[in-house]
């Protein structure tokens, strides 16, 4: 079988995806280890009696739902490749808000601290870092597993000033103060049927629900953030769609000010900042 053929057949098999396309490529180039471009470039190249299996095998799982990230190991954020399994997040586009919010407060020859909660594969830390690379970062996260895939994301990419933590939100953060504070918590109510659906079906559920209302690990980083921060720096959460106006009242009770939500590209509301008095 040869590329072009191999494309068409995946594109067919997937043919009730909105995506079947580019789940197609990105399966393929994940088998030969190749940027898209070169499917384009060698449409005529053989493929060995193994990369036609695995292949097959790849396009018979994402049929079933499995996402990309996982079945190809690998996802895009903020233009850096991640390695992804199982055992983290897949790192959303909506989620750069939440770094680019990061970075407005942070000057490029500054040598902040900053604090990365729940850090996941590692994709905030790893992004802000890589556009900061005076700072001084914490990545914590309770997952093991989380963070052995974090520690190879930030080996991968040469990042060098990031600490990574085995931790439960601030629980070894007592005696430490940031000047900045940056976390995308669960925030999925319990029983969702969206966690039902699509990629999320197959994410680890710790790293998804929060609680009745999806608020309760937001509870507990805006209440404890106050302890952990420095006079006048900033806390950036992100959130769900329709949270912003119960977050931005966790934030004013909590003794922040300046507290304000920005949207998304898709004009949702879903990074809330605020400033600690």
């Amino acid at each position: 079988m040869k590329i072009a053929n191999a494309l068409k057949n995946g594109k067919q098999r997937l043919v009730s995806s909105e995506s079947a396309s580019i789940d197609t490529e990105a399966l393929l180039c994940s088998i030969l280890n190749c940027e898209r471009s070169r499917l384009y470039s060698h449409p005529e190249q053989e493929l060995t009696d193994k990369e036609i299996k695995s292949f097959n095998e790849l396009i018979s799982l994402r049929e079933q739902g499995h996402p990309v990230a996982h079945l190809s190991k690998q996802k895009e954020f903020w233009s850096l490749s991640f390695y992804i399994t199982q055992d983290t997040l897949i790192p959303r586009p909506e989620t750069e808000l939440l770094v680019e919010t990061a970075l407005k407060y942070v000057p490029i020859d500054s040598e902040k601290n900053i604090l990365d909660l729940g850090t996941g594969s590692g994709a905030i830390a790893i992004a802000i870092a890589s556009e900061r690379p005076l700072t001084n970062i914490t990545a914590t996260d309770k997952s093991n597993e989380a963070l052995k895939i974090a520690k190879l994301n930030a080996d991968s990419h040469n990042i060098q000033n990031i600490e990574f933590k085995n931790a439960n939100w601030f629980e070894k953060e007592s005696n430490v103060a940031y000047d900045l504070i940056v976390s995308n918590p669960p925030y999925i109510c319990d029983g969702d049927p969206h966690l039902k659906q699509g990629d999320v079906q197959f994410e680890p559920i710790s790293a998804l629900t929060s609680g009745k209302d999806g608020l309760d690990d937001l509870r507990i980083i805006i209440s404890e953030a106050k302890n952990n921060l420095n006079k006048q720096s900033w806390l950036l959460v992100e959130h769900g769609y329709n949270q912003a106006e119960h977050v931005r009242q966790l934030f004013i009770e909590n003794d922040f000010t300046s507290v304000s939500t920005i949207k998304d590209y898709s004009n949702n509301e879903r990074v809330s900042i605020g400033k600690l008095k």
